[in-house]
């Protein structure tokens, strides 16, 4: 499952969540610091690990 990170509005902290992609459509994220729904997502790096060898 991908972890997304997000910035809270209300109260400035940066928080992770690692979420399935109906979850992530849903769009109801809440704050674990002050509960708030007023977040925002942030970029975040990609990577995959695979098994194949160049």
């Amino acid at each position: 499952m991908p972890q997304y990170n997000f910035l809270c509005r209300a109260c400035k902290k940066e928080f992770s969540k690692i979420l399935t992609l109906s979850e992530h459509e849903k769009g109801k994220i809440v704050c674990p610091h002050c509960k708030s729904k007023d977040v925002e997502q942030r970029w975040a790096a990609f990577y995959a690990v695979t098994s194949k060898k160049i």
